[in-house]
């Protein structure tokens, strides 16, 4: 009969560990539209789709902005302008929900649509719908301008994230290359453009309470202008991120 107990050893009943803090980081960030496009991963119209969405989340993303313009154009009234967006988006959450899929973006959604309608109830104005997005924006501009200036550019952290670590287990470190570096900064700073230039348009027409106009501008200025930010900053990450084998093609 052996002398020792093989349940006294540690590893003997020790639980899964729990995912590291850089792991859920690492996993939230591949859940965002930048997490989808892949460091050195040649861009293709499709993976591009899927990382805005995919065509059902364009949709969602697109059709209650759309619904409040056609709206509040033909009605100039407040009330069903913002209460049929909100009504588009319990469908898409019940139309989920029947199938089954993930209510992440149909719920973040409805979140946003909800806040905005609510602020254009209480104050009775339609501009007061465009509050949330305006603050958004400005929040976004203001993180982006602070992860420049203490020099940790924010889409370089966010390649950092999805970057494979090194043969040795360490994580990859683009700080230490002046060219990766450069680029993710340039990156970040056009990040940085189209923030800047949703407000420049967009807080001028709230003030002067151009309903309408803001509405289309936004539009726009959305999921299109953010798709197109997002071909181009793909395309400068790959600059400097090749997969291996890409250095060997002609």
């Amino acid at each position: 009969m052996p002398d020792h107990d093989d349940t006294t050893r540690p590893e003997a009943d020790a639980p899964d560990a729990l995912p590291s803090f850089s792991d859920q980081m690492r996993a939230a960030v591949a859940n965002t539209g930048l997490g989808k496009v892949a460091p050195g991963e040649a861009p293709s119209g499709h993976a591009l789709v899927a990382a805005i969405g995919g065509v059902r989340g364009l949709v969602e993303s697109v059709l209650p902005g759309l619904a409040f313009l056609v709206v509040y154009a033909i009605t100039k009234e407040v009330v069903p302008s913002v209460l049929i967006p909100v009504a588009i988006g319990v469908v898409f959450v019940v139309l989920r929900l029947l199938q089954r899929q993930s209510l992440v973006m149909s719920l973040a959604g409805i979140l946003g649509v909800a806040i905005s309608a609510g602020l254009a109830l209480i104050t009775g104005r339609a501009e007061s719908n465009f509050i949330p997005g305006i603050v958004i924006n400005a929040v976004w501009l203001v993180g982006l301008l602070v992860t420049l200036v203490i020099r940790q550019p924010l889409i370089g952290l966010v390649v950092g994230f999805l970057l494979p670590p090194n043969e040795d287990g360490t994580p990859q470190d683009w700080r230490r290359d002046p060219a990766k570096r450069r680029v993710l900064t340039v990156a970040t700073w056009l990040w940085v453009g189209l923030f800047a230039i949703r407000l420049l348009i967009e807080v001028p027409l709230y003030l002067t309470a151009q309903v309408e106009l803001l509405a289309g501008i936004k539009l726009i200025t959305g999921v299109p202008l953010y798709a197109a930010l997002l071909w181009v900053t793909w395309l400068l990450v790959r600059t400097v991120f090749k997969r291996e084998g890409d250095a060997t093609r002609v």
